[in-house]
């Protein structure tokens, strides 16, 4: 795992242990976490403290799942400092879209800020195949438009099973303006150059003897997009991000290929 995908899941983890095994005292300090729509004038801190609190063991299993899954790749391509600004500024704009559209209920959970690294997963390898409710496979752009629809939807219609729609939205939001904000602070290719690591020419020289059966399922689709772009318009056509990803599957030169 990168640094603050680590961190942020043993802070997650930890706060949810607290709340499953503290005493009234802890448990008070704990309910003043609690982003309260309400209460936000007298309580400021708590739309970013929010982001810390779980309802349930499910709750907190999928988001932090989420997390492992796609904070790892999120973090090393934008950076830790970068990383880190999307996972708050997404749950900020979460918690600030649960208090235009959800003033009365309360709101808990990471949700927000895993999306906003969602969508930035999506931006930057939208075709690549990930399982939708764990068992359908989409690319990864398709998923994002998915879950925008049905927090639209849920959220139109008073939302589902208490989850916080809005705050999913909010977090696409706040992902996406600030992943735009960096662009054009930078400059499209000045902020590639700075989230994409430069591959050495020779280093995709031995792009045939890649193995697809030997990459791990949730890569192998992704490997193979590539290739077939390769045969049908040479290695020339990658682009950064492509040439990037390939590169961590190409095995070095008399060497067997190792598992992935």
């Amino acid at each position: 795992m990168t640094p603050w995908v680590k961190r942020l899941i043993i802070a997650n983890v930890g706060v949810f242990f607290l709340q499953t095994v503290g005493d009234r005292t802890i448990a008070y300090f704990l309910s003043q976490l609690v982003l309260v729509p309400s209460q936000v004038l007298t309580h400021p801190w708590t739309v970013v403290t929010y982001m810390f609190l779980h309802g349930s063991i499910t709750h907190i299993l999928f988001n932090m799942l989420g997390l492992f899954w796609f904070g790892p790749r999120v973090e090393e391509r934008l950076g830790s400092r970068r990383f880190i600004t999307l996972y708050f500024i997404s749950g900020i704009a979460g918690a600030l879209l649960s208090l235009v559209f959800a003033q009365r209920a309360a709101v808990i959970g990471a949700s927000g800020a895993l999306f906003g690294v969602m969508l930035a997963f999506a931006m930057f390898w939208p075709e690549v195949q990930i399982l939708f409710m764990f068992f359908l496979p989409v690319p990864a752009r398709v998923a994002v438009i998915i879950m925008v629809a049905m927090s639209l939807w849920s959220g139109a219609q008073g939302s589902r099973g208490g989850v916080a729609d809005f705050a999913h939205l909010g977090g696409f939001v706040g992902g996406y303006l600030y992943l735009k904000w960096l662009e054009r602070r930078a400059g499209i290719k000045k902020f590639r150059a700075k989230t994409v690591a430069p591959v050495a020419k020779d280093v995709l020289g031995n792009w045939k003897r890649v193995d697809p059966q030997r990459v791990h399922e949730v890569n192998r689709d992704e490997v193979n997009r590539i290739l077939d772009k390769i045969s049908a318009k040479g290695l020339a056509s990658l682009t950064a991000e492509e040439r990037l990803f390939l590169s961590n599957f190409v095995p070095p030169d008399d060497r067997v290929p190792p598992p992935t």
